[in-house]
């Protein structure tokens, strides 16, 4: 079943929740991939009903950005989420989230938002807590499905849910990567056949500081200048960040002596691919 609007999606989860239905939501911008899939399968196997949302927000994306030119196809997004086991699709217009008037936002302070993807795009965070928080009023749903390649967004919404005592168990989901290790994205679409052949040194780059991480190595400085020199080798490889902070907090740090992230954001052409590593305590 596909619905596109708010007021019946309430209306129909009403219905859900009489029945003590458990509700799974995997909120998407839709143009879906394994990594989209793989979190609905992982809400079919915990819930009794699973919400898939395909919205692309305008408010989380900044000027000159990619909102207009964003893939979009509903039908194919509607035959993968049902194989992959959704239940319901909510895809609806931009005015049914945002009515004339609306004025509410939801936002996220501090180094969690102002950091990496939130240093060059300082309203971007703004906009997915605010669409998140209609999503989770709308939907209600118990468990909520994010992928790790967004590492920021997963802090900013653990972040969101802990600070508004939300009931729903967020459930984070690993990166889901081609063969080569390229992390799934929707925008890898817009890659030419010579950038996605370079894409590939972004898990490299962190695997090569992984590596040196698990090895002793625990200074940021270092570690950093080893993504970059890696990263260097591709000469269509512009790099906009290379970031280690501790996790989830996203504190700066010196040395990684707690659970602590890898963050890298590097553009081919004009697409702007993000990717990350968690680096945890060596016990």
């Amino acid at each position: 079943m596909v619905i596109t609007t708010t007021e019946l999606m309430k209306r129909f989860l009403v219905t859900a929740k009489k029945e003590n239905k458990t509700i799974g939501l995997v909120p998407t911008m839709g143009f879906l991939h394994k990594g989209h899939l793989s979190l609905i399968e992982r809400a079919k196997q915990e819930n009794e009903l699973v919400v898939v949302s395909i919205f692309v927000n305008p408010t989380q994306f900044g000027p000159n950005e990619d909102f207009e030119t964003y893939p979009r196809d509903i039908l194919r997004d509607t035959t993968l989420a049902y194989e992959a086991g959704a239940d319901i699709i909510f895809n609806p217009l931009v005015r049914e989230m945002y009515p004339e008037g609306s004025a509410t936002w939801v936002n996220v302070e501090g180094d969690i938002t102002s950091v990496l993807c939130g240093a060059s795009r300082p309203t971007h965070f703004k906009g997915v807590t605010t669409v998140v928080n209609m999503l989770f009023n709308i939907v209600q749903p118990d468990k909520a499905y994010f992928g790790q390649k967004d590492a920021q967004q997963v802090a900013v919404l653990t972040k969101m849910v802990h600070d508004l005592h939300i009931n729903i168990d967020l459930v984070i989901c690993p990166i889901v990567r081609e063969e080569d290790g390229l992390a799934l994205s929707s925008r890898n679409t817009y890659l030419s056949e010579e950038e996605r052949s370079q894409a590939v040194i972004l898990n490299k780059a962190l695997q090569l500081a992984h590596e040196a991480f698990k090895e002793g190595e625990k200074d940021v400085e270092t570690l950093t200048l080893l993504i970059r020199n890696k990263l260097a080798t591709m000469p269509l490889a512009e790099i906009d960040y290379v970031s280690i902070y501790s996790y989830p907090s996203l504190a700066p740090i010196d040395k990684v002596v707690d659970t602590a992230i890898i963050a890298i954001a590097v553009k081919f052409g004009k697409t702007r691919l993000i990717d990350n590593v968690i680096l945890k305590k060596i016990k």
